[in-house]
This record gives C-alpha cells, structure tokens and sequence, in this order.
C-alpha cells in the first residue's frame, strides 16, 4: 500500500518531470528484494530490466541531469516554433499589403490609360491608330513572355549539362 501511494506520488508533475511514455514500464510486484541497490532510489517510472543499466544520480527534486538537457531542448523547440510563426504571419501579412497595393496601382494605372485615350482622341489621333498601338503593345507582351521561357530553358540546359 505504500509503495503504490509513493509511485502514484512519484507520478505528480510537480515531483518529477513528465516521461515520454509513463505506460511503458510494467508496474513492479511487491517484494523489494529483487531490485539492485543502483535501482533502489530511481523513479519508478523508469524502471528496466537491463542489469548494464546505471542511473545517474537524482537530483533533490527527483530528476536527473538527462531531464534538464530534454526540458531546455524542449524550450528551445517551442522559442524556435512560435519566432517561425511569428515570422510566417509577418510574411503573410507583407504578402496582403503587397498584393493590395499592387491592386491599388492597377487601378491608377487604368485610370491614367483612361484619360491618355481621351487626350489622343481631343488632339485628333484617330480610334484606328489607338487599336493599332494596343496591338503593338500585346504583341510586344508576347515577345517578352515567349523570350523570358525560352531564356529559362536555356538556362535549364547549360546548368543540366555542364555538371
């Protein structure tokens, strides 16, 4: 009755630091005796039957050494996660304000194409050589587009054949 009181008092976070898995370990039978002497004050949470096995030496608050290094890793972990996170929403957020200005200045650009047409069309330059010039732009916008694939390919080539 008391070994149990003491394991299951063993198990309060606030007396140990929390194993990986508590239900890996059977619980051990009642008779003392057949434990070693280096496993007489070790957690009972991390009991083994391994005779090559040595605990370290517990500390007052009744975890090792190797307790320390998991927890601070374990902080190290959570610092690292939530500072990427921070910086993925602050990615994001540049992303929306990029892309809202981006809208913004299309919508200028637009408006000042809008009035161009109506100053060509009071100075007298006729709606046939407007569409002429909008051809003429499309076309170009093609060229370019045709040429940046035709450059990445070529950049594709020389880079898979020259390693």
């Amino acid at each position: 009755s008391s070994v149990n009181r003491t394991e299951l008092l063993g198990r309060r976070p606030h007396h140990t630091s929390t194993p990986e898995n508590p239900y890996a370990n059977s619980p051990q039978s009642s008779s003392s005796s057949s434990t070693l002497p280096s496993q007489q004050h070790a957690n009972p949470l991390f009991r083994t039957t391994n005779p090559n096995f040595a605990p370290s030496h517990a500390s007052r608050f009744g975890s090792g050494p190797g307790d320390y290094d998991r927890e601070t890793h374990a902080l190290r972990e959570k610092t690292f996660m939530s500072s990427t996170n921070a910086q993925l929403d602050e990615f994001l957020e540049r992303g929306r304000a990029v892309l809202g200005d981006l809208g913004d200045q299309r919508e200028m650009l637009k408006g000042t194409q809008r009035k161009l047409y109506s100053v060509a069309n009071t100075l007298g330059i006729s709606g046939d050589t407007i569409r002429m010039i909008e051809r003429r732009a499309k076309q170009d916008k093609w060229i370019f587009w045709v040429g940046v694939v035709v450059f990445f390919v070529f950049c594709y080539l020389v880079l898979r054949y020259l390693r």
